[in-house]
């Protein structure tokens, strides 16, 4: 497989090693704002919603803002992601942008909404949203909406990845001595993972949440960003995380949202 990724010169014996934790990735790249069909993809602005659906609110009745959708007609094929339909990510406009730290599964102040078949007909869709008023805390731009371009990537596994280890080994860097941290400073450039995106590995300000005992994917990750007025508190990453046997029945039910900041 062809790829740009150049691996530091002290890593070229482990080469084959390093390259069987190459991944698949989609890249999103929003574009500048504009107006939009209400199924097309895009971060922020106002959500795809059939007229016989009800608006996604929080636990305390609060409507929840719709932070981007994915419409995968428009998206690279990307197994085991869907081929059809459209993914929305919905969270609260609080301090903590919807984040519950005690159990980031519950979907109370974030919500993610599958419509396996988009309906286009304007009777069909709700069109009036001006219940949700202003927002104060969103780390987006309330009401703006910048299309979604795609690409397909790959990438390999970060060393902050919590598979890292069971996939290379644990303590791989060590053989290099006094050099190891340097090494893994270079190899973490050649690893980079803080796109925006579906699946692939996630980028953490922090470290990453997940565990060997629930292996979970990356569903979707977006970051900070001046190129549409994106920040996650101090320059962070929000990801969503789901386990493979559920994004393979297209079951979003049981989603895991997480975001950090430096």
């Amino acid at each position: 497989m062809n790829t740009n990724i150049t691996l530091p010169e002290e890593l070229h014996p482990f080469r084959d090693l390093i390259f069987e934790t190459l991944r698949p990735y989609i890249q999103l790249l929003p574009r500048e704002p504009r107006e939009l069909l209400p199924w097309e993809s895009k971060i922020g602005g106002l959500p795809y919603l059939p007229a016989d659906r009800e608006y996604p609110t929080a636990s305390d009745g609060s409507p929840l803002w719709l932070l981007a959708q994915v419409n995968f007609e428009e998206a690279p094929a990307l197994s085991p992601f869907p081929t059809q339909g459209l993914l929305q990510f919905f969270i609260y406009d609080d301090a903590f942008y919807g984040l519950n730290l005690d159990n980031p599964f519950e979907q109370g102040r974030f919500r993610v909404l599958y419509h396996p078949v988009i309906q286009k007909a304007a009777a069909d869709l709700q069109s009036d949203f001006s219940f949700l008023g202003e927002a104060r805390f969103l780390p987006i731009e309330a009401g703006v909406s910048h299309p979604l371009e795609f690409k397909l990537g790959h990438e390999l596994a970060p060393p902050s990845d919590y598979q890292f280890e069971a996939l290379l080994g644990e303590g791989f860097f060590e053989v290099f001595g006094a050099e190891q941290w340097e090494v893994q400073s270079r190899y973490s450039r050649a690893a980079l993972s803080s796109r925006h995106k579906i699946g692939g590995y996630a980028f953490f300000c922090q470290e990453d949440p997940r565990n060997l005992e629930e292996p979970m994917e990356l569903l979707f990750q977006l970051g900070s960003s001046d190129q549409f007025n994106c920040m996650w508190g101090d320059m962070g990453v929000a990801n969503f995380f789901i386990c493979r046997d559920a994004l393979q029945r297209a079951d979003f039910s049981r989603v895991r949202y997480h975001w950090d900041c430096y």
